[in-house]
């Protein structure tokens, strides 16, 4: 339920979001996903190793409150299940890693002057 009421508003929101900004958006989506990865790799490469995320499922032990048909109360163990994401350090090869800045700084730059020409169309197009 609770992620329900965090993703609405963000779909609100996004729904009002001017055909300019959603154009402007779109045009700039692969250049924002290049600028996470380029900044992913250079943390990986200034700490030696890399980060990967995993999820473990864990079952706690709690006290479960109940009620009885005459309206008195109770307790009883129950088990809960939650999910902990936690980060794992993974080696990786330095030289790979610094090729493969290498290649996307290189084609960020490629994609920085494409989504820089489909944003003035998008200006060009929805003007304010």
């Amino acid at each position: 339920m609770r992620p329900a009421l965090i993703i609405l508003p963000l779909v609100a929101l996004a729904a009002c979001a001017t055909p300019r900004e959603q154009c402007i958006s779109d045009a700039t989506r692969d250049l924002r996903v290049l600028n996470n990865l380029v900044t992913e790799t250079q943390g990986n490469l200034a700490r030696g190793y890399a980060l990967v995320e995993q999820q473990d499922v864990r079952t706690v032990r709690r006290t479960c409150r109940g009620e009885n048909s005459d309206g008195s109360t109770f307790r009883y163990p129950c088990d809960e299940t939650r999910t902990v994401t936690s980060n794992r350090p993974v080696a990786i090869d330095l030289n790979a890693e610094r090729a493969k800045l290498n290649s996307l700084v290189e084609r960020r730059a490629q994609q920085q002057a494409m989504s820089d020409q489909v944003v003035l169309q998008c200006i060009a197009t929805y003007p304010e």
